[in-house]
C-alpha cells in the first residue's frame, strides 16, 4: 500500500496511523529481520561504513542492474532521532537513494525531518499480531543532491582503489601515499558516475564481507 506525502504533511500520515493502532514496540532486531524478507532476491550489505565508519547504514541494497545504492536507516520504537540529522548529511552526499523504515513513535517527527526525496516505510505491530509489518508510506526518488565524490571513494578499500588508479593509469607515484591522497587522486581523475559505477561494482565483488545476495521468497 502507498501513501503519498510532503514533508510538512502529516496530518494525513497521523489520521492513518490512529485508526490502524499499534500495542507493541518495534526493535532494531525485529525490524531487520522483516526488512531482510521484504529485500529476498537482493544483494544487501549491512552497517556499511561511510566515511570510513564515522557513519554506517543499517543496510544498503546493491542493485545489479542499474548499479545504484539504496540505503535503508532503521528507527524503531526504541531508538531516538538524535543522530539522523547528521546521518542524513553523509547519506545524501553518498547515498542513490534512502529509505527510513522507522515506528509509529518517531513517524511524526522524522517525516519533518527527512528531505522530500527519502522514501518512507512504517514499522508497526498489529493488535493481536506478535510479527512486524512494513508499509510504505513514500517511495524513495534519485537523490537530486550534489554528492560528493571524495564520500564515495571512501567506500573502496585502499588496495581498490589504487586498482582504479592503475587501471586508469593515474597511479604512478602512489602507492606509498595514504588511503586519503589515493582517493584524492581518484577524484581528480575520473568522473563521479564513473567513481559511482566502479564504486559499486567493487562493493558487490567483494567476497566473505558484510554483503549478501538473500534467496528469492521462491528459494530460487
Amino acid at each position: 500500500m502507498l501513501i503519498e506525502y510532503g514533508r510538512d504533511t502529516y496530518t494525513g500520515i497521523m489520521s492513518y496511523m490512529n485508526v490502524h493502532s499499534v500495542s507493541t514496540s518495534t526493535n532494531d532486531r525485529v525490524i531487520r529481520e522483516r526488512l531482510r524478507v521484504e529485500l529476498a532476491g537482493c544483494t544487501i550489505i549491512e552497517e556499511l561504513g561511510l566515511r570510513h565508519g564515522t557513519v554506517r547504514v543499517d543496510m544498503v541494497v546493491v542493485d545489479e542492474e542499474s548499479r545504484s545504492m539504496h540505503g535503508y536507516e532503521l528507527k524503531s520504537d526504541l531508538d531516538t532521532l538524535q543522530r539522523l540529522p547528521e546521518q542524513m548529511k553523509v547519506y545524501n552526499a553518498t547515498l542513490d537513494r534512502v529509505t527510513l523504515v522507522v515506528g509509529k513513535k518517531h513517524l511524526h517527527e522524522a517525516i519533518k525531518l527527512i528531505p522530500d526525496w527519502w522514501g518512507v516505510m512504517i514499522a508497526k505491530i498489529p493488535n493481536g499480531s506478535d510479527e512486524v509489518s512494513l508499509m510504505t508510506l513514500r517511495y524513495a526518488s534519485d537523490n537530486p543532491s550534489n554528492k560528493d565524490s571524495f564520500s564515495i571513494a571512501q567506500l573502496l578499500w585502499r588496495n581498490e582503489a589504487l586498482t582504479i588508479l592503475e587501471e586508469i593509469e593515474a597511479a604512478k607515484g602512489m602507492r606509498s601515499k595514504s588511503r586519503e591522497a589515493i582517493y584524492r587522486r581518484l577524484v581528480e581523475e575520473i568522473t563521479q558516475q564513473d567513481l559511482c559505477e566502479r564504486v559499486r561494482t567493487r562493493l558487490m565483488c567483494r567476497e566473505g564481507w558484510r554483503s549478501a545476495k538473500l534467496p528469492s521468497l521462491g528459494g530460487d
